[in-house]
């Protein structure tokens, strides 16, 4: 990755490929022509979601579930005989992965330290692999995981399940047409309540990178996949001033603000915190570009010189996110290794880049993108 550059073609132009042919609705209208099996490793919260989703996809059937703590393997197991199927239990991934060896493909939504060195041993075993962000919680460790994925025999995709949310493909894909014309600067907050505090490990740094790593990075794939190339530098502020040691022995921040620099003076400014009333605030990603703007939760746009918004086509308008990013995991299977929209590059670049975010803000300076490049 030293002194990389991903031109704005190269980058735009699979990820737009995938939008156009990755919607579910496709998956739905043909019969699969055989079924795709699949092991989950990590049950709780964001683990039980994909589950959920997963057993709606059609042509997969669910055979395995893994986590350390058995209860949660059990109740996964149970939701999964509720949708009329069955699944063994396991507490070792790898014992799970020797025994069961018709495995076809693992989701993996273990906890964030975790990622890295699961990633490249489900990979080394030939498995498609469905892999929650982040990459990982240090430069280094990302790499490694991107080269696992490219020695890989199956497909790796990353869990940034927002580039297929309906109206926020659709708005990518306007941008993507030149519709706004040239983007001059992305802007976004993420504005909402506290961490769940039934999840000790989101309150510890070391385990999820801090905030902007574990959370804000969603967002701001978004605007780095609508400008098309990496960020160049890196300024910001924040910290603790709400819930100051609240949780007992916290050390991820509750608030922070972030602004990238790209090439060309393409801007990023990005607001993220913890403590909006309920339904006050909430999230806002838009994109300035020199014809209009684009608001990507509404997929709406609006030219410069007009008062009102128009209406993007969303097709799949409604169906969750979540769902249509695991989809089209499985029809990339079925499609024999077809390019994930959200695939190992980018999760990477993504990755990167909040990773110089946050040291800009830990160092109190301007973080370039060869720092955490490499």
């Amino acid at each position: 990755m030293k002194n990389s550059k991903l031109s704005r073609r190269t980058f735009l132009k699979a990820p737009v490929a995938a939008v156009a042919a990755g919607a579910p609705a496709i998956l739905s209208a043909q019969a699969p022509s055989d079924t795709v099996r699949v092991a989950f490793v990590g049950t709780g919260n964001r683990g039980s979601y994909l589950l959920k989703h997963m057993l709606k996809v059609a042509g997969v059937k669910v055979v395995a579930v893994c986590d350390i703590l058995p209860d949660r393997a059990e109740r996964a197991a149970d939701a999964i005989a509720q949708a009329g199927g069955s699944a063994k239990t396991y507490a070792d991934f790898r014992k799970m992965l020797d025994e069961q060896k018709d495995i076809d493909a693992v989701v993996l939504a273990t906890p964030d330290w975790t990622h890295k060195d699961l990633d490249i041993a489900i990979l080394e075993v030939g498995k498609h692999l469905y892999a929650e962000k982040p990459l990982a919680l240090t430069p280094e460790d990302c790499r490694m995981v991107v080269s696992a994925a490219k020695q890989a025999k199956g497909i790796f995709q990353a869990g940034f399940q927002l580039r297929h949310d309906p109206n926020r493909s659709a708005a990518e894909r306007f941008i993507h047409s030149g519709g706004i014309g040239k983007v001059l600067m992305c802007h976004g907050m993420r504005h909402g309540g506290d961490l769940p505090r039934n999840i000790p490990w989101y309150f510890d740094k070391t385990k999820d990178g801090d905030i902007m790593v574990d959370q804000g990075i969603h967002i701001l794939d978004l605007f780095t996949w609508a400008i098309g190339e990496h960020p160049l530098r890196a300024m910001a502020s924040g910290g603790t001033n709400l819930f100051i040691d609240d949780p007992p022995g916290r050390t991820v921040m509750d608030n922070y603000s972030v602004i990238f620099e790209y090439p060309n003076g393409v801007r990023v400014n990005f607001s993220h915190h913890y403590f909006d009333p309920p339904g006050f605030s909430g999230d806002q990603e838009r994109v300035f570009g020199s014809l209009g703007s684009v608001d990507l939760v509404k997929a709406t746009w609006q030219p410069r010189e007009s008062r009102e918004p128009v209406k993007l086509e969303a097709p799949d308008a409604g169906q969750d996110s979540t769902y249509l990013s695991l989809a089209a995991f499985v029809d990339n299977i079925r499609r024999k290794n077809r390019k994930p929209l959200n695939d190992a590059d980018s999760a990477l670049v993504s990755t990167l880049q909040v990773m110089m975010g946050t040291r800009a803000l830990y160092e109190k300076r301007i973080v370039t993108w060869e720092e955490v490049a490499g």
